[in-house]
C-alpha cells in the first residue's frame, strides 16, 4: 500500500513539475502577444486561445500536486485548533462523503465532455483561430483523474492516522 501511495505522490509531483514548465511557456506566449499587439500593432490570432488553454492546463495539472501538499483553501477558524487525529478524522470523512462522490461526477462528466469533443471535432469559437477543443478537454479529464488518485492516497494517509494515531509516511 505504501508503494502505491508513493507512486501516486510521484505522479502528482511530475504533473506539478510539468505545470511549472507550462507556466514559463505561458509567460512567453503572453509576452509575445503583448509585444505584437501593442508594439507592432499586429496581434496574433492564436495567442489568446493558446494562453487560455495553457493557463487552464496549468490549473488542472496542479490540482493533484496542490492536494498532495494540502494547499487547497480551507476554512481554518476551528480546524487549526483541533488535534491532529481530529483533523485526520474530519479529512477522511470529508474525503469519503464529499470529495469522492464529487470527483466521481466530475470525472464522468469530463469524460463525456472530452469524448464528445473528439467525436464531433469541436473547436473553440472565441476567436478566429478556432483551435480544437478536444486536447484541452482531455487535459481537464486528466486533471480530475490525477486529483482523484491523489485523493485516494491522502485518504489512505488520513485513515491510517485515524486508526494508528501516527503518520503514514
Amino acid at each position: 500500500m505504501r508503494k502505491l501511495v508513493r507512486i501516486i505522490d510521484s505522479i502528482s509531483g511530475y504533473a506539478g513539475g510539468f505545470a511549472k514548465w507550462l507556466a514559463y511557456l505561458l509567460v512567453l506566449v503572453v509576452v509575445y502577444d503583448v509585444l505584437m499587439r501593442y508594439v507592432f500593432n499586429a496581434p496574433p490570432m492564436w495567442a489568446y486561445d493558446s494562453a487560455v488553454m495553457l493557463g487552464g492546463t496549468i490549473y488542472v495539472l496542479a490540482w493533484a500536486y496542490t492536494h498532495r501538499y494540502r494547499g487547497h483553501v480551507r476554512v481554518d477558524v476551528i480546524y487549526t485548533h483541533l488535534s491532529p487525529r481530529t483533523k485526520a478524522i474530519i479529512d477522511a470523512a470529508g474525503t469519503f462523503f464529499l470529495l469522492f462522490p464529487l470527483l466521481g461526477i466530475l470525472v464522468h462528466e469530463s469524460f463525456v465532455w472530452q469524448w464528445r469533443a473528439w467525436k464531433i471535432g469541436e473547436r473553440f469559437m472565441e476567436t478566429y483561430f478556432y483551435p480544437p477543443a478536444a486536447p484541452f478537454r482531455t487535459m481537464v479529464l486528466l486533471g480530475f483523474c490525477l486529483l482523484s488518485l491523489q485523493a485516494v492516497a491522502q485518504f489512505i494517509r488520513d485513515l491510517y492516522f485515524c486508526l494508528k494515531n501516527k503518520p503514514y509516511d
